[in-house]
């Protein structure tokens, strides 16, 4: 969940944010600039809460925090070759990691950190950062695309596997074995996003007018969405809701599609018997008569919701949240502002914007905000317009803050990981002397 605006031209105000992302669990945003990062709080619709910023490296293009930790990875263009590890709220660098070209996107979750080169990926356990694989001599990948699982139970990881197709390849990163390849569309890849459980891909490829969604493990196609069909556009954003109920696409256009996950019946009522109906009918019937092409254009399911930007060309990132109890569509920009947006799935339609907030000038700096660092996931987004979502809680150990004990909460299993991993202990974990190193030519490759 992350986009640059490092193209942006010379003094214009995007050139001030060169990036921004999401956290894993859609409850924080993160920005980089030319004078360092900075963290936001998504907890309320009213005011943005700055809970941390750093200034001691400039130039900044990545930065990734941990769900509500206190973890944050950072790469700056001063040192594009380097990974920085830190702990913010003690104000402490874990671990610093070089490799042999410049970095172009990380992605982790409680049980693995990926960084992804134009050529190669590299994969740590997040517990002790260990390298546990190099994956060498994958198609040229000069955009840095890839996907992690933010399930860490599975940490599926997901890489375009051609240069000049929409082939993409499903990676365990548990078991550190190649699952399957997945023929997801004729042009090169442009977004792909796993949902919440890992248990569903989306893609979109450089055309950027229709977007798939695939399960997981297995490969199969379960949903094929159209975003639209006049011009192509650039994907820069896609992700799914946490109940996975939903999933959002953002591009360069003005417009953010939002796209429900479900399948129509057979048992749906009855069309009136208008002119309009027969018509409706007779236009479904020729499908089946169609080439396979117009046939499944016709098929394809159309945004049920969008949101309206008042402006076009300019990077950006959505998701969907649950902010004070009410779903949400966010879209950060690279013209430096958070975008709002009310929405009611019920009435479907457009989406309203209620709240814009400038990145570069709001919050106010709260190192030891409680509220943030609770490692809990929000409300599920369909849960308050539709019907709660429950999954199984995972039982493999990753990382976490304090355990989760905060506020008296019952903590699932998984949160209490064998061994140190507690990084608000005495003896930090991992040793900051263990970490520094390079990543050439000791590890694992395949």
């Amino acid at each position: 969940m992350e986009a640059e605006a490092a193209d942006a031209p010379p003094g214009r105000v995007e050139a001030a944010l060169s990036c921004f992302s999401f956290n894993q669990d859609c409850t924080s945003l993160a920005i980089g600039t030319k004078a360092g990062y900075k963290l936001f709080s998504l907890s309320s619709v009213e005011q943005l809460d700055q809970v941390h910023g750093s200034n001691e490296i400039p130039d900044v293009y990545i930065v990734e925090r941990l769900f509500s930790s206190s973890l944050v990875v950072v790469v700056s263009h001063t040192k594009p070759r380097q990974m920085n590890v830190y702990h913010f709220k003690k104000g402490t660098e874990i671990c610093n990691y070089s490799y042999s070209s410049n970095i172009l996107s990380i992605r982790l979750n409680r049980q693995r950190l990926l960084v992804c080169l134009e050529e190669s990926i590299y994969i740590h356990n997040i517990k002790d950062m260990k390298l546990l694989k190099t994956l060498l001599d994958i198609p040229s990948n000069p955009t840095g695309l890839c996907a992690l699982s933010i399930n860490h139970s599975n940490s599926y990881l997901a890489y375009p596997g051609s240069q000049t197709t929409g082939e993409i390849v499903l990676y365990d990163g548990n078991s550190l074995k190649t699952v399957c390849t997945i023929a997801a569309h004729e042009g090169t890849l442009a977004a792909i996003t796993f949902n919440s459980s890992g248990s569903k891909l989306a893609s979109a490829s450089e055309k950027g007018t229709v977007i798939r969604v695939f399960s997981v493990p297995d490969g199969q196609k379960l949903y094929e969405f159209r975003r639209g069909m006049k011009r192509y556009v650039t994907i820069s954003s896609l992700v799914f809701s946490m109940d996975s109920q939903f999933l959002c696409a953002s591009s360069n256009t003005e417009t953010v599609h939002i796209f429900k996950l479900e399948h129509l019946t057979d048992s749906r009522p009855e069309e009136p018997s208008t002119w309009s109906g027969y018509m409706g009918k007779m236009f479904m019937a020729a499908t089946n008569y169609l080439p396979a092409q117009v046939s499944d254009m016709m098929n394809q399911d159309r945004a049920f919701a969008t949101g309206r930007l008042n402006f076009s060309g300019q990077k950006n990132i959505c998701t969907l949240s649950t902010i004070q109890k009410l779903p949400r569509l966010l879209v950060a920009s690279s013209d430096g502002h958070l975008y709002i947006y009310n929405l009611d799935p019920q009435d479907g339609g457009e989406c309203v914007l209620i709240k814009t907030h400038s990145l570069l000038s709001s919050g106010t700096t709260e190192d030891n905000k409680e509220n943030d660092l609770r490692p809990s996931l929000p409300p599920s987004y369909a849960a308050t317009v539709a019907r709660p979502s429950t999954s199984a809680a995972s039982t493999v150990p990753g990382y976490s803050e304090d355990g989760g004990a905060l506020r008296g909460e019952v903590i699932p299993e998984h949160e209490f990981a064998t061994g140190p991993v507690c990084l608000d202990d005495e003896n930090e974990f991992p040793p900051i002397i263990l970490c520094r190193g390079s990543q050439k030519g000791k590890t694992k490759q395949s």
